[in-house]
C-alpha cells in the first residue's frame, strides 16, 4: 500500500476509531483495575482480524499482524489512568466518553486510550487492506503504566522487538526521547528530645536544611537538548506526631529527573557527596531508592522500584530519520522532532536494548488534567502516521 494511501483508509474508518476510543474511555481502568479495558481491547484486536492476541501474566494484551522477514516493530501503549478526582469540575462526566465539539471528552482520551485506538486500528486497516507489512507488527496494550511500569517490566521479558514506537500524547509530532526518574528517599536520623531541652538531642532538621541548600546550588549534569538534571525535594515528614518534640528522623523525597548518560549509582554518589559536606557530628543518613509492591487485575504482585532510566535515540539516527519522511509523506505537512519532559514506558524498552521512538495524537497539557479530551482529527491523523510508521519502519535496513 502506497503511503499517499493511508488517509484514505483512515477517513473512511473515523466513525469506526473513535467509537472504540469513546468505549475505552467509557472503561474505567485505574491502574489495577484494567480487565475490563483488556477485553474490550482483546475483542477489538479479534474483530480486526490480527493473527495472534494473547494476554500475559501481567495482563498485557498484544496482537501480531505477521509479516516478511523484516524488522519487528511494536506500537506500545497504557490501558491504566489516573484518578478523575471530581466529577463536578468536568463539562462531560469523566467517563461518559462524549464526542462534542470536534473532541473526544474523558479521563484518559489522551493518556492514552487516543494513542491505544489508533495503534490497533493501524495495524487492523493494514490487515483488511490485506497488506503484509515487510517484517512482523505488533501492538502491546499495557497495564500499570502510571505507577510503576509494571506491564512494561514483565513485557520486555518475553518480548524484545527491533524497533518500538511509544504511544504518549505528542500532538502528532515525533519525540526521539526524555529524561529518566529516580525516586531517593533521605532520612537523617538525629536523637529526639524534648523541645524545652534542645541541648539534649541532636535535632536533623538542621542538617536537612544544610543538604536542600546544598542540592539546590549543586551544579548539575547537562545536555544541550534533554536539559539538565533537576533534583526537586517533593515529601517532607518527621517520626514524631507531637509538636513539642524534637524528631529522632526526618525524611524528604527527592525527584530526581535525571539527564541520558547519568545512572542511578552516579546520581547516589552525588547525593552521598553533598551529604557527606553538610552533615555535622553524630547525624546519620540513610539513601534508599522508592519502591512499592503493586499488582495487576491479574493478580501478579511485584515490587517495583522508582527508578526509570532515560530513552534517547540519535537525532541523525536512519530509524527516526525514516519515520520523521514516513509521517511527513503520510499527514502532508513536516513533523518536527523534538523531547518529552515527563518520562514513559519508553525507558524499560530502552533499557533492555530496544530502540523507541515516541508519536502520539493529543495535546500532552491535557493529560491529568479536568476536561481531558482528545481533538477527532488527531485521532485520525494518528491512526495514519501510525500505519506510516509500521509500513516504512519493518521495511529492511539497508
Amino acid at each position: 500500500m502506497a503511503i499517499q494511501d493511508l488517509a484514505h483508509r483512515a477517513r473512511a474508518a473515523q466513525e469506526r476509531v473513535v467509537d472504540f476510543c469513546a468505549r475505552l474511555v467509557r472503561a474505567p481502568s485505574m491502574t489495577g483495575d484494567e480487565a475490563e479495558i483488556a477485553a474490550l481491547v482483546r475483542a477489538e484486536m479479534e474483530a480486526l482480524g490480527l493473527d495472534e492476541v494473547t494476554t500475559d501474566a501481567a495482563g498485557n494484551v498484544i496482537g501480531l499482524l505477521r509479516g516478511g522477514s523484516g524488522p519487528s516493530l511494536m506500537l506500545h501503549a497504557h490501558m491504566d489512568i489516573v484518578d478523575p478526582g471530581d466529577a463536578a469540575r468536568w463539562t462531560y462526566a469523566p467517563f461518559a466518553g462524549q464526542v462534542a465539539q470536534g473532541h473526544i471528552w474523558g479521563r484518559g482520551a489522551v493518556d492514552d486510550k487516543g494513542c491505544l485506538a489508533a495503534q490497533i486500528y493501524a495495524l487492523g486497516l493494514l490487515r483488511e487492506a490485506g497488506v503484509l507489512p515487510p517484517g512482523d507488527l505488533y501492538v502491546a496494550a499495557v497495564v500499570g503504566e502510571e505507577i510503576g511500569g509494571l506491564g512494561t517490566r514483565l513485557l520486555v521479558e518475553h518480548l524484545r522487538p527491533d524497533l518500538a514506537i511509544v504511544g504518549e500524547p505528542s500532538n502528532n509530532t515525533l519525540r526521539r526521547g526524555h529524561r529518566g526518574r529516580f525516586e531517593f528517599i533521605i532520612t537523617l536520623h538525629g536523637r529526639s528530645a524534648h523541645a524545652s531541652i534542645p541541648q539534649e538531642g541532636r535535632n536533623p532538621h538542621y542538617a536537612m536544611s544544610r543538604f536542600l541548600l546544598a542540592l539546590r546550588q549543586a551544579p548539575m549534569a547537562q545536555d544541550a537538548d534533554f536539559g539538565a538534571t533537576t533534583a526537586v525535594p517533593t515529601l517532607t515528614y518527621v517520626d514524631q506526631t507531637s509538636s513539642n518534640v524534637i524528631p529522632a528522623a526526618v525524611t524528604v523525597h527527592l525527584d530526581w529527573r535525571n539527564a541520558p548518560g547519568e545512572t542511578v549509582a552516579q546520581a547516589r554518589s552525588r547525593i552521598e557527596g553533598l551529604l557527606a559536606e553538610t552533615l555535622e557530628p553524630d547525624i546519620r543518613a540513610e539513601i534508599r531508592i522508592a519502591s512499592r509492591e503493586v499488582c495487576s487485575y491479574t493478580g501478579l504482585r511485584r515490587t517495583v522500584e522508582h527508578a526509570v532510566t532515560p530513552f534517547w535515540i540519535a537525532p541523525d539516527d536512519p530509524r527516526l530519520l525514516a519515520a520523521q519522511s514516513a509521517v511527513a509523506e503520510a499527514l502532508g505537512h513536516p513533523v518536527p522532532v523534538e523531547v518529552w519532559p515527563f518520562y514513559t514506558d519508553g525507558g524499560f524498552l530502552h533499557a533492555v536494548g530496544v530502540p523507541c521512538i515516541g508519536f502520539g495524537p493529543g495535546d500532552p497539557a491535557m493529560a491529568h488534567v479536568a476536561d481531558e479530551r482528545l481533538p477527532v482529527a488527531q485521532l485520525v491523523e494518528a491512526t495514519v502516521g501510525y500505519m506510516a510508521l509500521a509500513l516504512r519502519l519493518s521495511q529492511p535496513r539497508s
